[in-house]
C-alpha cells in the first residue's frame, strides 16, 4: 500500500540524520548527525529518509511516534539489527571490500553466518517494503552502502515504477577477494545492487572491481548502468567552522601541548581496522630512530576516535594504538617533548583545529572508499600542508599527483615521505596544498547528491 503523502526524493541508510536519547526525566532529546550524506541531501527540500533505529531512544521515538519531517525511523527488532549491522555488514562485507581477513583463520562461513545472513536478508527487505510505501510514482530512490545491498532487487519486485539508485561508499573487492564469499551469497549481493537502474561507486577503480565480479560471477551488469562519484570536502562549512571561537581555543591548547618552534604530522581516524593507524605510528617511530635530528621538533597529532567498539577486535586494535603510542613516548620523550599526542576522545572542534596547525597530514589506509580527512586538511590548514596519502585510498585518483605517495604497508617507505613532507620548502609546500584543496572541493556534497538524482533521471 503506498502513503498517500508519496515522496518523490526518498534515500535509505542504515544510520539516519536524527537520533534520540532519554532523558532522566523520561522524555526524548534529538540530535542532528553530520557528515557528506546529511550535507548532501540539503539540497533537496521535499525528500524522505528511510533510517533505522539504532539504539533505544530511537525505538522509544518510534513507538511514542515521535519523528522529524523528511524522516521515518524503522524499528527493526534489535536481535536481528544486530546480526544484520554487526554480524553481516560490519563483520563479513566490510571485511571482505576492505580485504581484511586474516586468511589462515578466517572467515569461515558456518551455520551461524547463515542465521545471521537471514536477518541481513529479512533487514534489507524492510527497508525495501517501507521504501515502496512511501514511494510516489516514479519516484527517485537513492539506497545507500554495503548495509542495504540486498534491496534494490527487492524494491524492484515490489515497485518496478521506481528509479533506484545504490551507492557504494567502500572500496569493492576484487574478483578473487569478492569470491571468499559463499558462491549463493557473492550471487545474491551482486544481483541486489543490480536490480538498481543505477549503481554508482567513489572512484572509477571501485566501479571497475564491480563491473570485474559481475563479469566474472554473473556474465555482465544487465540493464544496470554504473556511474562515479567522488564526494568532496564541504569547503564553505569547513572554512567557516574551523574559525570559530571554540577551535580557536583549542587551537592554543594545542600549541601549548606542541611546544613553540616544533613542526606538526597530523592524522584524524576513527579506529577502524582499515585506518592503519599502528603502521603510521611505527612509521613516527621509525622517522624518529633513523633521523635522530627530529627528536624534539617534530609532534604527532594522533586523534584516533573509538569506533565498533562492540566488537572484540576493535577493541584489540584500539588497544594496540594506545600501547605504541605509551611505547614511543616511554622511548623517545623527555622532559618538555611528548612525541606523539593522543587522543581517543571524540571532538570535531579539535580536529579542526589540528587541520590548521598541521605541516603535514598522515593519512595511509589499507584501503578506503574515499578518505575525507585527506580532502579536509588542506582545505582548513592555516599555512599550507604536506599530505602523504596511501595508494589504496580512494582520494588517491584525485589527490595523488601533489601528495607523497606511499605503500600503506611499507612503513620504511612511509618514514621516508614524512621526512621529505617534513623538509619541503614552504612555497611548494603552500602551492601543493592550494592545488589539493580545489581537487578537494571540486565536487561538493549538495553537487554530489545532485548529480546522482539527475543522472538517475536521465
Amino acid at each position: 500500500m503506498v502513503s498517500e503523502h508519496a515522496a518523490q526524493v526518498l534515500v535509505a541508510s542504515n544510520r539516519g540524520p536524527v537520533s534520540y536519547a532519554r532523558r532522566e526525566d523520561g522524555t526524548l532529546e534529538s540530535k542532528r548527525g553530520g557528515g557528506g550524506l546529511v550535507s548532501g541531501l540539503s539540497a533537496v527540500d521535499d525528500k524522505l529518509w528511510v533510517c533505522a533505529a539504532l539504539g533505544d531512544g530511537d525505538r522509544e521515538a518510534v513507538r511514542q511516534g515521535v519523528s522529524e519531517p523528511g524522516v521515518r525511523m524503522l524499528d527493526i527488532d534489535a536481535g536481528v539489527h544486530e546480526d544484520a549491522y554487526n554480524g553481516i555488514a560490519n563483520s563479513v562485507l566490510w571485511f571482505v571490500h576492505h580485504m581484511l581477513y586474516q586468511t589462515p583463520v578466517e572467515p569461515v562461513f558456518d551455520a551461524e553466518f547463515r542465521r545471521q545472513w537471514a536477518s541481513y536478508e529479512s533487514y534489507n527487505r524492510a527497508f525495501a517494503q517501507a521504501l515502496a510505501e512511501e514511494a510516489g510514482e516514479d519516484a527517485a530512490v537513492l539506497v545507500q552502502d554495503y548495509h542495504l545491498s540486498l534491496v534494490p532487487g527487492i524494491l524492484r519486485e515490489l515497485r518496478p515504477d521506481l528509479r533506484i539508485g545504490h551507492f557504494t561508499h567502500t572500496p569493492w573487492a576484487p574478483v578473487d577477494y569478492f569470491r571468499l564469499l559463499p558462491d549463493d551469497i557473492g550471487e545474491q549481493l551482486l544481483k541486489g545492487i543490480l536490480g538498481a537502474d543505477r549503481a554508482a561507486f567513489l572512484t572509477r577503480r571501485w566501479a571497475d572491481t564491480f563491473i570485474g565480479c559481475c563479469t566474472e560471477i554473473l556474465g555482465g551488469t544487465g540493464r544496470t548502468r554504473i556511474g562515479v562519484h567522488g564526494l568532496g570536502a564541504d569547503a564553505d562549512f569547513l572554512r567557516r567552522r574551523s574559525r570559530e571561537a571554540d577551535v580557536d581555543e583549542r587551537m592554543e591548547t594545542l600549541r601549548e601541548q606542541v611546544g613553540a618552534g616544533r613542526r606538526t604530522i597530523v592524522r584524524v581516524d576513527r579506529t577502524e581496522l582499515s585506518k592503519n593507524i599502528v603502521r603510521g605510528l611505527h612509521a613516527y617511530r621509525a622517522l624518529l630512530e633513523e633521523r635522530p635530528e627530529w627528536r624534539e621538533r617534530v609532534v604527532h597529532i594522533a586523534f584516533a576516535y573509538p569506533s565498533r567498539q562492540d566488537l572484540a577486535v576493535y577493541r584489540d586494535y584500539t588497544a594496540e594504538v594506545q600501547r605504541v603510542t605509551d611505547t614511543i613516548n616511554a622511548d623517545f620523550g623527555t622532559e618538555g617533548w611528548t612525541p606523539v599526542l593522543l587522543h581517543v576522545d571524540d571532538d570535531f572542534a579539535r580536529s579542526l583545529a589540528a587541520y590548521r596547525l598541521a605541516d603535514v597530514a598522515l593519512v595511509n589506509p589499507i584501503r578506503d572508499g574515499m578518505n575525507l580527512v585527506a580532502k579536509e586538511v588542506p582545505v582548513v590548514s592555516d599555512d599550507g600542508c604536506a599530505l602523504v596519502l596511501s595508494r589504496e585510498a580512494g582520494a588517491y585518483e584525485e589527490l595523488g599527483e601533489d601528495a607523497l605517495v606511499v605503500n600503506p604497508y611499507d612503513v620504511s617507505a612511509t618514514a621516508r615521505a614524512l621526512h621529505e613532507a617534513l623538509t619541503m620548502e614552504s612555497g611548494e609546500r603552500a602551492a601543493r596544498s592550494k592545488r589539493l584543496a580545489a581537487a578537494a572541493t571540486a565536487l561538493p556534497p549538495q553537487q554530489w547528491f545532485l548529480d546522482q538524482l539527475e543522472a538517475l533521471r536521465a
